[in-house]
């Protein structure tokens, strides 16, 4: 037993460092000086620490904060609005019988392989004469569409997983379905939902092709997009100081939000694997 435990710690006092030495560098480049990151390694200059990085961000010309707010607004949008779609498809897909449901829902799971990239032309085309382009709430619709079908089958699989002797005792108890959803099922299917948003959010957040040809306003700028504005310097030099702290700034939401929802991702993931 003591030797199992011990492989344990150092199992995962390994995959901490592999996780964990990565971000902890990003932070502390970002608040190095420019010249420091790219000169060689020197003693007496490597701990010169300062935020001119993150000032040089706030305050430039690529105002990086509307860019921050743009990309909230999409992220959080999408996350809300495809847990939301994935939820009462997954729903209709475990418990309503039709001729042709698993028809539709092996097409679902079929769209999963197609990468967007490969209909990315089509997408623009189509998102144009509705005219979408250069909208954020088309950039919402396109980022739900794109995550829906792994919603949906998170969510069907969750519903799948929960007895219907459940919702037959609320339904003799007069509950009806939307209350059922809302009271009855929400806690079972918690871990469902918060990993199709949790999926959502992250996809939406760190995404830049699809934001990169829809939107061609500084103003409408996501972060992705707006840090590859930020990153050149003059006569095209690499700002790395700036570069790296828009990374750290990128990444803050993603850990904050997979620690804090990372028992609802874990155990979503695991009732989505249960074969209905």
């Amino acid at each position: 037993m003591r030797l199992k435990n011990t492989f344990y710690v150092i199992g995962g006092g390994g995959a901490f460092l592999v996780f964990a030495v990565p971000l902890l560098w990003a932070l502390f480049r970002s608040v190095q000086p420019n010249d420091v990151i790219v000169a060689a390694p020197d003693g007496k200059t490597f701990f010169d620490l300062t935020w001119d990085n993150f000032r040089t961000l706030i305050e430039g010309p690529g105002n990086l904060i509307r860019a921050v707010g743009n990309s909230l607004i999409v992220a959080i949008s999408t996350a809300v609005l495809t847990a939301l779609l994935a939820t009462f498809a997954g729903y209709g897909f475990a418990r309503f019988r039709f001729r042709s449901g698993p028809i539709l829902f092996a097409l679902v799971v079929v769209s999963m392989m197609i990468p967007f990239q490969a209909i990315l032309t089509p997408l623009y085309l189509e998102m144009n004469v509705l005219r979408l382009t250069d909208s954020l709430l088309g950039l919402v619709l396109f980022y739900t569409t794109v995550n829906l079908p792994f919603g949906v089958f998170v969510m069907r699989n969750s519903f799948a997983s929960v007895p219907v002797e459940l919702e037959d005792s609320a339904h003799v108890d007069g509950c009806g379905t939307f209350r059922m959803l809302g009271s009855v099922l929400r806690p079972l299917i918690t871990p469902g939902a918060a990993t199709v948003a949790l999926y959502a959010f992250l996809a939406a957040w760190t995404e830049f092709l699809g934001a990169l040809t829809f939107l061609t306003k500084d103003e409408l700028y996501t972060l992705p997009v707006a840090l590859v504005n930020v990153q050149a310097g003059a006569y095209g030099e690499i700002n790395f100081g700036s570069l790296v702290a828009g990374s750290v700034i990128a990444m803050i939401p993603c850990v904050v939000l997979y620690v804090g929802l990372q028992r609802f991702y874990v155990s979503g993931l695991a009732s989505g694997a249960v074969k209905g």
